[in-house]
């Protein structure tokens, strides 16, 4: 995969930010996505940390290394821009005296959206600590030890993390209502 002699990757030469994209761009966009809830913004948000690693002109040891700088940037980013869109949204809201439009819709497409909203809600009411751990844990199909090595704690402390965000998770929602995908 990679050149004996030289095994750092360099984000400002083009084959190697290309060799960062493709392993890293559905992975990112899956992270941004589930925090933001929003595509277009997941992709600009994942864009603008792929074209930051290339004009700071990175230098990584491992396509690893790569990634899970990544993963970091694209996770704080993505945090930070749904706070802000939070911050925005209830101040529509509070200008909009809470007036919603609704749409008229089938009783199971009404169930589904009911059922991600509930669930959206229910991650939202998790502290950040367990909210990410999850979305990394559930949406972005890491594993312990990567998620360890993104947050910058051990695989056990993730794995008891995971277990109280699930916990709490289970007590918002209720025990039969626990289901994510």
């Amino acid at each position: 995969m990679l050149n004996e002699t030289n095994p750092q990757l360099h984000a400002a030469d083009p084959k190697d930010f290309k060799k960062i994209y493709d392993a890293t761009m559905q992975l990112l966009f899956k992270i941004s996505y589930r925090v933001v809830n929003d595509e277009e913004a997941a992709e600009d948000l994942v864009h603008d940390s792929l074209i930051k690693m290339n004009e700071k002109e990175l230098v990584f040891p491992s396509l690893d290394d790569a990634k899970y700088w990544l993963i970091r940037v694209v996770k704080n980013a993505s945090l930070n821009y749904a706070k802000r869109k939070t911050r925005e949204r209830k101040a529509y809201e509070k200008v909009l005296k809470g007036e919603k439009k609704e749409t008229a819709s089938t009783e199971v497409e009404l169930l589904k959206k009911e059922t991600q909203l509930n669930v959206k809600a229910a991650l939202d009411k998790l502290p950040e600590k367990l909210r990410i751990i999850l979305i990394l844990r559930e949406y972005a199909d890491m594993n312990y030890k990567e998620i360890g090595r993104v947050l910058g704690i051990t695989e056990g402390n993730v794995k008891v993390r995971v277990f109280r965000a699930r916990e709490q998770l289970a007590k918002i929602i209720g025990e039969d209502d626990v289901y994510m995908s």
